[in-house]
């Protein structure tokens, strides 16, 4: 790093602007954005008051639904509300540290929801392909393991980023053209070297990226070939449809991922505004349809979930 980025000068204060050209469009945007929210909240509240209060689903793969469901709320909480705070109140101000505490969750957040993907792979795999070996290899202490390890991957990961953008000089105005603080639309806005956080922000979102799913597309090579080598077609269904809810939060999660990355590098000449809602998309997307992908194809949840509603009824 650069002699001149050792003494910092940062400002007081950011300014997030939003989505940067449709800024006569934010009170329209902030009806899908709130509803999104809402929906997360209810959603994903629902899935953890359900786990907790049933003994019955106190096995591996609702532990990590509850997970998921945690780090979906601490993820769209992170950013969601100042987002609407921009798009109601023009609130567009965020302290300088504030905006580094964001940014760090969010991404750390970001890391931990793919690292409870792999392990509920990891648990589809032992369901389908080592069911025998099951309940001795997933146990509670496992489990936790797996947790604590999900939590350290990402804090360690990502405890560096805040430090090494407090030592930059901002000399280029204390403007971010986004909704949230983000690592790299920070970081144009610093003066002096800044190749090291560029290569450390896209060498740790391809690590993640391309190791979990890489890992998650052995898991399911795995368990498509014990699949097809059961004996009834029935059994197939049955033991395929256990994992299809998974593969739905899978496809919430990375698909946007993809699409964003995508985009960034085929159409570098498309409006701000495209990039920002695709980063945006990635952010509520999955907190929003993972309670309703589970809810709906995971027959023990959708009858706690209508069982509740219908106590209420009575």
């Amino acid at each position: 790093m650069s002699a001149s980025n050792m003494t910092s000068t940062h400002p007081a204060a950011f300014l997030l602007m939003g989505i940067p050209g449709l800024e006569h469009l934010h009170i329209w945007i902030s009806i899908p954005f709130c509803s999104a929210y809402t929906l997360a909240l209810l959603g994903n509240c629902t899935l953890l008051f359900i786990i907790r209060s049933d003994a019955v689903l106190h096995e591996p793969m609702y532990l990590f639904l509850a997970m998921s469901a945690a780090i979906d709320l601490v993820l769209s909480s992170t950013t969601l509300p100042k987002m609407l705070a921009i798009f109601w109140f023009r609130d567009r101000k965020i302290n300088f540290y504030a905006c580094l505490v964001q940014m760090f969750f969010n991404h750390s957040f970001s890391i931990m929801e793919s690292a409870v993907l792999l392990a509920m792979a990891f648990d589809c795999y032992m369901a389908i392909c080592k069911p025998l070996h099951y309940t001795m290899v997933l146990t509670g202490h496992l489990i936790t393991r797996i947790g604590i390890a999900a939590v350290l991957r990402a804090v360690t990961l990502m405890t560096p980023l805040p430090f090494l953008l407090k030592l930059f000089h901002y000399c280029r105005g204390p403007v971010i053209a986004h909704c949230y603080c983000e690592h790299m639309a920070v970081v144009r806005l610093a003066c002096g070297d800044t190749r090291f956080n560029n290569i450390y922000g896209i060498a740790v979102a391809m690590f993640i990226v391309v190791l979990d799913l890489l890992f998650v597309i052995l898991s399911y090579i795995f368990i498509l070939r014990a699949v097809l080598q059961l004996a009834s077609q029935e059994a197939c269904y049955k033991a395929f449809g256990a994992c299809v809810s998974h593969i739905g939060a899978i496809l919430a999660f990375y698909t946007p991922v993809v699409i964003s990355s995508v985009m960034h590098r085929v159409a570098r000449r498309a409006p701000p505004h495209v990039h920002i809602l695709l980063a945006n998309l990635y952010l509520f997307f999955p907190p929003m349809v993972n309670p309703i992908i589970y809810g709906v194809k995971t027959k023990q949840i959708r009858e706690r979930v209508i069982g509740l509603f219908l106590r209420k009824d009575v």
